[in-house]
């Protein structure tokens, strides 16, 4: 029920994955300053300019058909990119509203985990939600994410409380 990289999807592909109830999980591969330096006019630099155009196409297809779209976690694997998530997430605001970017990384996110039977690790309640029974993952931002997403770029600055089921790993509010 999920798509990964889809890149380089077609228009009906895209249809039959909203006719079908499919999620659409990449990242926002671009031609900019996060790109991977492939040598120019090599065939690895032509493939990566075919995906970061894939990716502009593919992004707005999705949001026009409306497919489910969650955010790909690839970043997490990688401790130099897992640094840059925040400023990856960002980097949607170009196709999606901050709301829209949220979901993609939260509810709609915990839609497509739900799916994923006895291995889904938060099975003893609800996620992606805020309401009482639910895993307790929270954070608590110094500013509006809905009105400036460029929050999540800086985690170590704008993140006052980090909580992952029930614990408090970061907490910087005045007591």
């Amino acid at each position: 029920m999920s798509i990964e990289h889809g890149h380089l999807l077609s228009r009906e592909t895209l249809e039959l994955m909203k006719e079908r109830g499919a999620f659409l999980s990449m990242q926002p591969i671009l031609d900019d300053e996060d790109a991977i330096p492939f040598p120019e006019g090599s065939f690895s630099r032509q493939k990566c300019i075919q995906v970061t155009e894939g990716t502009d196409r593919v992004y707005r297809l999705a949001k026009e058909i409306g497919v489910k779209t969650v955010w790909g976690t690839d970043t997490l694997f990688d401790s130099a990119l897992a640094e840059k998530q925040g400023k990856q997430l960002a980097k949607l605001s170009r196709w999606y509203t901050p709301v829209e970017v949220l979901r993609q990384a939260t509810s709609t996110a915990a839609e497509l985990l739900a799916l994923s039977g006895p291995r889904n690790p938060y099975r003893q309640g609800a996620l992606g939600v805020i309401q009482e029974g639910a895993c307790a993952d929270l954070i608590l931002v110094d500013g509006n994410p809905l009105e400036n997403l460029d929050l999540v770029v800086d985690p170590n600055a704008n993140f006052d409380l980090i909580m992952k089921d029930g614990v408090i790993y970061k907490n910087s509010l005045s007591q």
